[in-house]
């Protein structure tokens, strides 16, 4: 989903550490990035950030976290 929705067309997926971080020094993202990763959050899984800036960071913390995130919420779904 990142490197579609990011247009990461450089990386392939097995490319990207699922425990390095997703901004600054890991994947280099930066909160445009952040805004279009909550937009395709809640039209994919239905999942809404909270507004705390800190349980937002924690959550897009690194793609291990996004993926808790989205299991947590029991939202993933096979056809996405």
């Amino acid at each position: 989903m990142l490197i579609d929705l990011l247009r990461l067309e450089d990386l392939a997926p097995g490319d990207i550490d699922a425990e390095a971080p997703l901004f600054n020094d890991g994947l280099g993202l930066d909160s445009l990035d952040a805004l279009e990763i909550g937009v395709a959050l809640n039209d994919r899984y239905g999942i809404t950030l909270p507004a705390d800036a800190q349980a937002i960071r924690a959550h897009l913390a690194s793609v291990r976290a996004l993926a808790r995130l989205i299991d947590s919420r029991g939202e993933g779904r096979a056809d996405n």
